[in-house]
């Protein structure tokens, strides 16, 4: 795993309040495009019965993907991050306004461009990568900070196969290369295919999240 940017003090901080609280938080990671907000969508409509799941939208100044957020009757915060990314401190603030649940799930959806030295570390329990295969095969090891720190990678948009050359063979090579210990799983965000897998690691790690608090 590569070193992690976010200042040691404001993550730990964020750790322990999410702990005292049963919280799962999950840093959601993609570049602009990727399909975050709409697998956000499906993943609150399916998992709504199941546990209370709200979001930080870090995607800077944008307040479309918010308001897409409320409208499946979650709730929602918009952190305008300027010219940067969501951090620890931004996060920290917009837990207390969001005031979680107890043993919720709480997602921070960032968009941000993949290549960089390494994520924003949040304080959050787990790190999930949505790459569109729009963005082709060779994106892990392109871009191995990112993918080197994710404990799942979503490869979305799997609908688009039968029109976008991406050679699914290479794509594993090149995530083997970069980290063979992630969770990677092929979906559509838009058709729901491969949904099912991504629910069912949701909910075991929300479960381990909420045994080991």
């Amino acid at each position: 795993m590569c070193a992690l940017a976010g200042g040691d003090e404001p993550v730990a901080r964020n750790r322990e309040w999410l702990a005292e609280r049963e919280i799962l938080a999950v840093n959601l990671i993609g570049s602009p495009g990727a399909g975050k907000t709409t697998l956000l969508e499906r993943t609150i409509r399916a998992l709504s019965g199941y546990v209370p799941l709200s979001v930080v939208e870090g995607d800077r100044a944008e307040l479309f993907g918010a308001e897409r957020i409320r409208a499946t009757g979650a709730r929602v915060i918009q952190v305008d991050t300027g010219a940067g990314d969501l951090d620890a401190p931004l996060l920290a603030t917009a837990l207390r306004r969001l005031d979680p649940a107890r043993r919720s799930v709480v997602f921070a959806e960032t968009a941000v461009d993949l290549v960089r030295p390494a994520p924003v570390e949040l304080g959050e329990q787990s790190r999930v990568v949505v790459m569109s295969i729009t963005e082709g095969p060779a994106k892990p090891a392109a871009c191995p900070p990112m993918f080197a720190a994710a404990d799942v990678v979503l490869l979305n948009k799997t609908d688009l196969l039968p029109f976008v050359d991406f050679d699914l063979a290479r794509f594993e090579e090149s995530m083997a290369g970069v980290n063979r210990d992630a969770t990677v799983l092929a979906v559509s965000a838009t058709r729901g295919d491969g949904l099912a897998g991504w629910y069912g690691w949701l909910r075991s790690r929300h479960g381990r999240s909420v045994l080991s608090s």
